[in-house]
């Protein structure tokens, strides 16, 4: 069997040191028996020298693009894979950090016959106490986006199921409906198929879409067990609570115009617009954060105006 050959992609958004940690990690892979074509990250206006004076590895391929205005991660993504001649691809976040086999294993998992419907693979992450994230999801539902939007998903998980399997170990190789977009391993011929990542999504719910449009294709994700990295979560976008929520939004009632019918994507804009708002406050006052009512309150806001804007854009997709 031929040695896979992988292209990494990695966007950046002030991330601080991890970046560099990221980067370092790859002397872990160092065994793997991979060839890596190239690493390339792009870096979306970081203001914080993240992108600057990088450690290098000895033989990584780095290439940094910098972009002078924040593209978004779909975008930047499709940037960083383009012009790739590697037999795969892995979009992966600054804030992980590779373990010996994480390429390895999932590029030998594509390569075998019996995986030729796999497009794309994810692996275990684990936190710094290495604890098994809970990283894969299922493909929403109107009634389950609802209830996500306004916290039924944790009151009531039964009634409605939530986004991410929580109740499943993470303990054994499986398919999935979608792996988390933190480490996404795929067959670039599958990618390129696709046009690459939804750019009307600017964070958050492109992987969700990505593998939502490799199912429709014929192929399937796949959780692989065998192979670990390290993940901190949130890594660039902790600390932004407004921007993050109006984008997680945003994003998610793009997700219902665009796979559900008008009438359930219409009760998912009013649950977004109008319950949800509510129910963060509620939940930020209940837990004495009294202090993120106001990016609550500026987040929904901006989503109300912009709500016309990301409607046209819609319309305008579904006619070409």
């Amino acid at each position: 069997m031929d040695r896979p050959s992988v292209h990494v992609v990695i966007v950046n958004w002030n991330s601080g040191s991890q970046l560099a940690e990221c980067l370092q990690s790859f002397a872990a892979v160092g065994g793997d028996e991979v060839v890596v074509e190239r690493v390339t990250v792009v870096d979306n206006a970081s203001v914080d020298g993240s992108c600057d004076a990088l450690p290098i590895p000895p033989s990584l391929p780095l290439v940094v693009i910098r972009n002078p205005e924040n593209r978004g991660f779909a975008t930047a993504c499709n940037q960083g894979a383009a012009s790739s001649d590697a037999e795969f691809l892995l979009f992966l976040n600054p804030d992980t950090r590779l373990l010996a086999g994480a390429l390895e294993r999932p590029a030998r998992f594509l390569q075998l016959l019996d995986n030729s419907t796999t497009g794309i693979v994810g692996i275990q992450l684990v936190d710094a106490d290495g604890h098994v994230a809970r990283n894969c999801a299922r493909m929403p539902t109107p009634w389950s986006m609802i209830g996500t939007s306004i916290g039924l998903d944790r009151l009531m998980p039964s009634v409605f199921p939530p986004l991410f399997l929580t109740a499943w170990a993470h303990d054994e190789t499986r398919v999935v409906d979608q792996v988390m977009g933190a480490f996404m391993f795929m067959r670039r011929s599958v990618f390129e198929a696709l046009g690459g990542f939804d750019e009307r999504f600017f964070v958050y719910f492109e992987d969700l879409d990505l593998a939502q449009r490799v199912r429709e294709r014929g192929w399937n994700s796949v959780y692989l067990s065998s192979a670990q990295a390290f993940h901190r979560g949130q890594g660039t976008t902790a600390s932004a609570i407004g921007a993050r929520t109006y984008q997680f939004s945003r994003s998610r009632i793009l997700f219902a115009l665009k796979y559900f019918s008008r009438a359930s994507a219409f009760l998912v804009i009013v649950a977004t617009l109008v319950f949800e708002p509510l129910a963060r406050v509620l939940a930020s006052l209940m837990s004495r954060s009294a202090g993120s009512v106001g990016d609550i309150a500026r987040a929904f806001a901006k989503l109300w105006a912009d709500l016309p804007s990301i409607l046209r854009m819609h319309w305008n997709s579904t006619r070409h």
